[in-house]
């Protein structure tokens, strides 16, 4: 049917428009890529928000291969009382004596560590478990270490006598 000049032309049905549904939002989770392979882990920005955003994801730890420091952002607020455990295959924060002292250094716990648990000394923060990779987190634990002057306490052997690197960090899924 053809219109007719200085006719009102009908407009086109409306489509019906469905709200669009969000997925569920998981929790975020990082892979390292490491010199001994890849380690995935899930991070808990719920329980520990501050050291989640502290930029973990660009940052895996303090120094580079010839030991020199890395820059990092201003030390952050101890989350170690979000009730998270320093339980096998969790990451948590390193710092000094300090508890409000962490920056960019983390740690996966090898073992269960109840010691690093709130209120001792202030606690160590958890943030997030590893969720694949934990071979590698053992095959890591396993590589030769040595007393290293200005690294470790005197009698000390716990610095890789090989480097063991971070390649990437990577946000695999938010």
């Amino acid at each position: 049917m053809k219109e007719k000049p200085g006719e009102p032309q009908q407009a086109a049905p409306a489509e019906e428009q469905k709200p669009v549904e969000e997925e569920p939002k998981g929790p975020p989770t990082v892979k390292l890529e490491t010199s001994m392979g890849d380690i995935v882990i899930e991070l808990n920005e719920d329980r520990a928000p501050i050291t989640v955003s502290n930029g973990f994801m660009i940052q895996g730890g303090g120094f580079d291969t010839n030991l020199v420091e890395k820059p990092t952002y201003e030390p952050i607020k101890n989350e170690s009382s979000n009730g998270l455990k320093n339980d096998r295959g969790t990451i948590a924060m390193a710092r000094t004596p300090d508890p409000d002292s962490a920056t960019a250094q983390f740690f996966i716990n090898h073992r269960d560590n109840g010691g690093l648990n709130y209120p001792s000394n202030g606690g160590y923060a958890v943030f997030g478990k590893v969720v694949k990779g934990m071979d590698v987190v053992d095959a890591i634990a396993q590589v030769k270490t040595a007393e290293k002057a200005g690294m470790t306490m005197p009698g000390e052997q716990s610095f890789p006598v090989e480097n063991v690197v971070i390649i990437s960090a990577k946000v695999v899924s938010n």
